[in-house]
């Protein structure tokens, strides 16, 4: 019988944030910085007759959790909420948090859960060596991942020493 033989080494590398990111809309602007900007000068690529960009998102989720609270400040209930963008998390915020339906069905006030607030989007960039990894921000950490050259960890390492909130 056949013995597997590997064939490449990946890595994954997290960095751990010392403070969670405030909130979704400082979040969302980290990714976008890198998309716009480039900073690992990540470049196009084809597949199958077809032009990529040199990074571009392949997840994101943000998510909240609604606490109904009575006037001694009790938890009645409950409701979580994951959106696929910043604006639909906003928007599903606000009609929660306003619905005065919900909230007498609830029996107390609704309370947006700030601190258990999550965030998470992956980019997927290509390194002008041909190699193809991932990283993915979320509210407490960066991970850098699928890559086997450890200058694209080095790269991305000396972009993030620049951003104060991946500190």
């Amino acid at each position: 019988m056949a013995d597997f033989v590997q064939k490449t080494i990946t890595k994954t590398a997290v960095r751990n944030l010392t403070t969670p990111i405030a909130n979704a809309t400082a979040f969302a602007a980290i990714p976008a910085s890198v998309i716009s900007t480039n900073p690992f000068g990540c470049t196009s690529y084809e597949v199958g007759g077809v032009t990529f960009d040199p990074v571009t998102k392949t997840r994101e989720s943000y998510g909240t959790r609604i606490l109904y609270q009575d006037d001694d400040g009790k938890t009645t209930g409950t409701l979580s909420v994951r959106a696929p963008s910043t604006a639909a998390f906003a928007t599903m915020k606000s009609e929660i948090l306003g619905d005065a339906e919900m909230t007498a069905a609830m029996g107390g006030d609704p309370v947006n859960d700030a601190e258990r607030e999550t965030y998470s989007l992956t980019l997927k960039c290509h390194d002008p060596s041909g190699e193809t990894y991932f990283v993915t921000f979320t509210r407490d950490l960066v991970r850098v991942s699928s890559y086997e050259d450890d200058s694209i960890l080095a790269l991305v390492e000396a972009w993030a020493d620049t951003v104060p909130a991946l500190a």
